[in-house]
């Protein structure tokens, strides 16, 4: 099995369902498989939670890919922003930033 990258997957995908008319519509489409997700995640299913985690990522690295943005690199550039804030936790494995 080959290692996808951002790239092979947004090519893929373009092969698979034609060129993106509005970026945003990937992002609503993200919305639908984000609810097929928590289901998963609430039935305890793993296996099926790891593939609706896989088609939220799919649609992210072709929406990315769509705008010119490095998925990796923006990931990278966000986490040293967060490690920089300060966090109130929400004692359910969640939280928000308060500085």
């Amino acid at each position: 099995m080959a290692n996808e990258t951002q790239q092979t997957i947004a090519v893929w995908a373009e092969e698979t369902f034609g060129p993106v008319a509005e970026p945003a519509r990937l992002a609503e489409r993200a919305m639908l498989e984000m609810e097929e997700l928590r289901e998963a995640l609430s039935c305890g299913g793993k296996e099926e939670a790891a593939h609706e985690m896989a088609d939220i990522l799919i649609l992210l690295y072709r929406a990315a890919e769509e705008t010119g943005i490095d998925l990796h690199q923006a990931v990278n550039e966000k986490m040293a922003i967060n490690r920089a804030r300060k966090w109130r936790a929400a004692r359910d494995g969640t939280g928000s930033h308060i500085v």
